[in-house]
């Protein structure tokens, strides 16, 4: 639905949210009940954020649908996805049903991109411009553009020069792209690659996979649910988001309490045993609490998850490829993905690996690819080459605040965040899930939520307060980097190039993007803050 209507004026609002993902709905739904005047801007035509764009073959969800969703009742009682781990298509039919329950659309203005947007420190307003010019200023500015908002295309010799399709899986053409019989390359070994190669691989004539680190990826155990299995769900979803506050990545499950290196060998096999077996995430964020800390404890992890990926994969030397002996970089200090038959596909015939560090790709051509040792046609390329994550989709825009320097500008160096949520010089400019919050570590509905409502509380306090005008002081987002780089420090993340750290685009200062304390120790500082008069920042 598209509500853009002719512009005829400056439109004045108390908040302008700018993103209709989880994030972003939230805000709207939040703050109108609570008598402000807010609309959202999305730059997509349709509801759902990362899940309008990302309509890729395979996108899916790596959660459990059962607690990817609003914690509502009233939202979940009368929705079922039909699969354990629900696709892209599942997520827009629930992002309708929530829109038919809340009437949300209403307030939305799509295929509306944000451009810019200036402070004015008398007013103590955003000026919001659109790239379609459309105009409104806002008392304050909610960013909800997600983590993974601004995909990251390579600077490939050639790229442009290709004559079929050639898309990065964030900006897929809505009408779809059929592989039946067709050559694909498909370029990165991420979470969307794994998933656009499983299904690539069904009808392809050929799939040539371009691996540069190869994917820890974990088994999803997906299911399809019926009516039974719907009703044994919902029996248990109210203890289950109830959980979630309290678990390190929003999830309704944990690390566990002991160390992978204190428990028996056949303890520690049979507790990967179990976690490998129930699927998911478990391997990754509800095993041992050291595995993430302590090198010795990750290697038994890898350990286990290389000879089980092994056993699945028959030729030996794909196999070195794919899950090689030593691990190029601790288990889990890069996002794994959810495979269902990954491994499996590079037993077919029409399956193929090029390992990007042995054979680099030189170019694209008019008809394939050429490496440094070779040259292949190809029908269809697709670019599973990430995002510039966290920061991105926010830097994106101009953002220009008191001093005339934009954000861009500011973070260039580094991201500073107070609590993940606001910057010095930029007041009135908020983010949900945004860089040095949980984001990335945490369930994405948890964490629009649970900090959504954090945001929501204090600009309701401003309001009761008489107060106008909310900014974060430098001492504090420069205290907020240092107690993410401390809390950093002792774990193993620093020993991967992921875009947790920002390696992944050229240039990018090399930081911890996220907070990597857990959710309820994030929580633990913002109500601090709250209860010393929101201590960090100036309020006027």
């Amino acid at each position: 639905m598209n509500t853009n209507t002719p512009d005829t004026a400056v439109e004045e609002l108390d908040v302008l949210v700018v993103g209709a993902g989880f994030a972003g709905l939230h805000q709207l739904d939040r703050l109108r009940k609570l008598g402000f005047s807010v609309k959202i801007f999305e730059a997509g035509a349709g509801l759902g954020g990362i899940w309008y764009w990302n309509c890729y073959p395979g996108a899916r969800v790596d959660s459990e649908g059962a607690i990817y969703q609003y914690a509502r009742e009233d939202l979940w009682r009368d929705f079922d996805y039909t699969e354990l781990y629900p696709g892209w298509q599942e997520l827009r039919r629930y992002f309708e049903h929530v829109d038919g329950k809340l009437d949300l659309s209403r307030d939305i203005r799509f295929d509306t991109r944000v451009e810019s947007a200036v402070f004015d420190a008398d007013a103590n307003t955003w000026t919001v411009r659109a790239t379609d010019g459309h105009t409104v200023t806002a008392r304050y500015v909610v960013l909800c553009t997600g983590f993974g908002s601004k995909p990251y295309i390579p600077p490939i010799d050639g790229l442009d020069r290709f004559d079929g399709p050639c898309h990065h899986t964030g900006l897929w053409p809505q009408e779809g792209l059929d592989f039946t019989g067709k050559r694909v390359a498909v370029i990165g070994t991420g979470a969307s690659g794994v998933q656009v190669a499983q299904e690539a691989a069904k009808d392809a004539a050929s799939l040539t996979i371009f691996q540069r680190t190869p994917i820890q990826a974990l088994p999803m155990r997906q299911k399809q649910l019926d009516a039974a299995a719907h009703s044994d769900l919902k029996k248990g979803m109210s203890d289950r988001f109830a959980r979630r506050i309290d678990s390190f990545s929003g999830f309704d499950f944990d690390f566990l309490p002991k160390s992978a290196l204190e428990v028996s060998e056949e303890e520690r096999r049979e507790t990967y045993e179990k976690l490998w077996e129930e699927g998911g995430f478990r391997f990754w964020l509800g095993t041992f609490n050291d595995v993430l800390f302590d090198q010795a404890a990750n290697d038994t992890a890898y350990a286990f998850w290389r000879d089980k990926t092994r056993a699945r994969i028959a030729d030996p030397v794909l196999a070195e490829k794919l899950a090689p002996e030593v691990a190029a970089h601790p288990l889990g200090v890069k996002r794994p993905s959810l495979e269902q038959n990954f491994y499996d596909i590079f037993n077919q015939d029409n399956v193929h690996l090029v390992d990007l560090r042995e054979t680099p790709i030189e170019s694209v051509t008019e008809t394939g690819i050429r490496t440094s040792d070779t040259e292949q046609e190809f029908d269809i390329i697709v670019l599973a080459t990430g995002f510039d994550a966290s920061t991105g989709g926010i830097t994106a825009i101009d953002l220009e605040g008191t001093d005339g320097q934009t954000l861009r500008e500011k973070w260039s160096e580094g991201v500073r965040a107070h609590l993940g949520v606001a910057t010095a010089g930029f007041p009135n400019l908020l983010f949900v899930y945004g860089p040095h919050s949980p984001s990335g570590f945490c369930n994405g509905p948890t964490c629009a939520e649970i900090q959504g409502d954090l945001i929501v509380e204090t600009l309701e306090h401003m309001r009761e307060a008489g107060l106008q005008r909310i900014e974060a002081t430098a001492e504090a987002e420069n205290a907020w980097r240092d107690h993410v780089t401390e809390l950093v420090g002792p774990t193993l993340f620093d020993k991967a190039n992921s875009w947790y750290v920002g390696a992944n685009i050229p240039g990018k200062p090399r930081q911890m993007l996220l907070y990597p304390g857990g959710l309820p120790q994030y929580l633990d500082n913002w109500r601090r803050s709250a209860s010393e008069s929101y201590s960090g920042f100036v309020l006027s």
